[in-house]
């Protein structure tokens, strides 16, 4: 019988522990548990490179937002602690998922919800989320998830499918419409913009594309102009949405190589 390997990934301890013993009680699921984000993530790499990969993450959407154990608490076997949660920082539940999908991609996420919020919803399955899953549904419900996610379905509570899609058919208004504009932009007013995205001001976007700072200046005027905002904060965001990364490293002004 093939097993499932899951990791339960909850700041409340009391939770991910009942959770996941309750997950070890079936015969075909391993399951450990991690307090934190990332925890999580070192349990993912560990795992990985003992060539026993995760298959599925049970992950908490407030993860990160509230009051943590500040200690590790051991979990009868098969269940196995991860450590202690809060340490390394914090990693929100969303942050996670995308986390995952980049390092792990053959990996499953299912967010786990106190309550149900089409918009949070949303935002996960474009995080590369699998599921959404309430707290409060039967483990009987929470099993089938985690097998249908392994077979590559979505699954959301009917409640708010209507509500998901109105959000991700926006989302996708939003982000056509952003790329939209991007692509109104000259080459070079382009390359200004992705050295925005990385954060760099004036002086170091000058030095990295070989122009004056006046110049520059002049570019990101016109950037802004172009995407009809008024900051280099809500450019960077609308060049987010148009699926614009940040510019590539460039060998800096005198430098050999």
């Amino acid at each position: 019988m093939a097993r499932i390997r899951v990791l339960v990934v909850d700041d409340h301890r009391i939770f991910a522990e009942s959770l996941a013993a309750a997950l070890a009680a079936e015969q075909d699921v391993d399951v450990a548990a991690a307090g934190s984000g990332p925890a999580a993530l070192r349990a993912l790499e560990r795992s990985a490179g003992e060539g026993r990969r995760f298959d599925v993450l049970l992950v908490d959407a407030d993860l990160g937002t509230g009051l943590t154990d500040p200690g590790p608490a051991p979990l009868r076997p098969p269940v196995h602690d991860t450590g202690p949660p809060g340490e390394g920082g914090v990693v929100d539940g969303l942050s996670l998922v995308t986390a995952v999908r980049t390092a792990q991609p053959a990996v499953r996420t299912v967010v786990l919800a106190e309550r149900d919020d089409p918009r949070r919803a949303a935002a996960a399955l474009q995080a590369g989320a699998g599921g959404w899953v309430a707290k409060d549904c039967s483990l009987s419900r929470l099993l089938a998830v985690i097998r249908g996610v392994l077979r590559d379905e979505t699954h959301l509570p009917p409640a708010l499918l209507t509500g998901v899609l109105r959000e991700l058919t926006a989302a996708r208004k939003h982000r056509t419409e952003s790329e939209r504009l991007v692509e109104s932009l000259t080459p070079r007013e382009r390359e200004v913009l992705r050295c925005m995205v990385a954060g760099l001001g004036r002086k170091a976007v000058a030095e990295r594309l070989y122009l004056s700072p006046h110049t520059v200046r002049t570019h990101m005027q016109n950037v802004l102009g172009k995407l009809g905002v008024h900051s280099t904060l809500a450019a960077v965001a609308l060049a987010r949405r148009a699926g614009v990364g940040p510019v590539e490293d460039l060998p800096a002004v005198g430098s050999t190589g």
